[in-house]
């Protein structure tokens, strides 16, 4: 019998820590965070303001470094990386949806979505069927000629979904992706990144303040003073 080899979490943090300021004024922002993420998984982070949730998730983004421990991506060791490195592993393999949309407000919905391809050099053509395709599976194919001033603001955050899945991201990172839509349209929100984990594989971290949205991940993690714990669901706790 042939023996077989696991293969490592697509992350991989190990007592990583991160630290702003020095003396007195430090910050101590993660403190020893352990946390691994396999591919496929649907992950909901939640904690209270400063528990180290966000700082989590731009070190996972590559947006920025631990101060201590070590960061894996898909068994690479990130600290290694130049910062052209990083910033080509954050362009081709990370998407990000932002509570905020950040959506460029003068373009269209295709031209927003269009964007992660043109840092890429993608030709046109390519670059337009593609965006196309992303809107299509979020719904707005219709809407693909609208500015976001044009667009309700689920229809914008559906906009920022389709740019963040256009370059087939690896993990997707999800800052409160529902928090500036009203329920209806949370509820719609979150069946298109369920849609997206399930039938495209995307992996997904979502960090939310809301437990009925949280409910739609596999996996909850808890943050804490710097470091993360399982979160048994309400539903489990009988």
């Amino acid at each position: 019998m042939l023996d077989t080899v696991a293969s490592p979490p697509l992350i991989e943090l190990q007592q990583v820590t991160k630290t702003y300021g020095s003396g007195e004024a430090a910050v101590h922002a993660l403190a020893g965070l352990d946390l691994n993420i396999d591919q496929g998984e649907f992950i909901a982070v939640m904690g209270s303001s400063g528990s180290g949730k966000s700082t989590a998730m731009n070190i996972i983004g590559c947006l920025d470094e631990p101060t201590t421990g070590f960061y894996h991506f898909m068994g690479i060791d990130v600290r290694l990386l130049t910062l052209d490195q990083r910033a080509l592993l954050r362009r081709n393999f990370i998407g990000f949806i932002f509570q905020g949309f950040n959506l460029l407000p003068r373009t269209s919905a295709l031209e927003n979505v269009e964007l992660p391809l043109i840092y890429r050099g993608m030709k046109v053509e390519e670059r337009r069927q593609r965006s196309l395709e992303a809107l299509e599976m979020v719904g707005l194919g219709h809407r693909a000629n609208h500015t976001p001033g044009e667009l309700s603001g689920g229809q914008q955050q559906r906009v920022a979904i389709a740019r963040a899945i256009v370059t087939d991201p690896f993990i997707m990172l999800a800052d409160e992706p529902t928090g500036n839509v009203d329920t209806k349209t949370s509820i719609e929100i979150m069946d298109i990144l369920t849609r997206l984990n399930r039938e495209q594989g995307i992996t997904i971290l979502m960090v939310t303040h809301e437990p009925d949205i949280a409910e739609y991940a596999n996996r909850l993690i808890h943050f804490v003073d710097g470091t993360a714990a399982p979160l048994v669901r309400a539903s489990e706790a009988t």
